[in-house]
């Protein structure tokens, strides 16, 4: 297989966050590729991969990183594939991560999703994707409808719970 995507971290710490994303991918049989770079301890390699991914065939990067969270602004400066950001929460409840990424000067865009939201990062790669592959359009209305069943569920699960004056 030939990844599409590619999942980058700024260190193996945040796999546990970016991994919301890989779940995603995997379940909607996407190709992905994951990597830990860092801005700032390995900025040559950043570099390499943000300039040769379009060649490689990568169509969407998602990239987490935490704290002064330069990755994704790198990267998106550097390629012209569209990249997801996805603050990671290690210091100030991921606030300054979240600044960091969504702060991007014009021309320079990143999409950003909510702190640890890597798995809405895996969502909205499936979305951008499908919009040229129908495919994949029908796996992400199933894989929404799916997230609208669950909740009905969750509904009848709550009406079971009992409280004195839960009415």
């Amino acid at each position: 297989m030939i990844p599409q995507v590619s999942i980058i971290m700024g260190s193996t710490s945040d796999l546990p966050v970016m991994e919301g994303a890989a779940k995603v991918l995997n379940e909607l049989q996407i190709p992905f590729e994951m990597n830990a770079l860092s801005a700032h301890r390995t900025p040559e390699k950043v570099e390499q991969f943000a300039k040769s991914a379009k060649d490689r065939g990568i169509s969407v990067i998602i990239a987490g990183a935490g704290m002064a969270a330069h990755l994704p602004g790198v990267i998106a400066a550097m390629t012209p594939i569209p990249v997801i950001g996805v603050p990671i929460k290690a210091t100030l409840e991921g606030l300054d991560s979240l600044l960091a990424i969504v702060q991007m000067p014009p021309g320079i865009p990143v999409a950003t999703v909510a702190i640890n939201g890597a798995r809405n990062a895996g969502i909205l790669t499936a979305q951008i994707l499908a919009t040229a592959d129908d495919k994949l359009m029908k796996k992400v209305i199933d894989f929404k409808e799916n997230l609208k069943e669950k909740i009905i569920l969750a509904n009848k699960d709550l009406s079971a719970v009992k409280y004195e004056f839960k009415v």
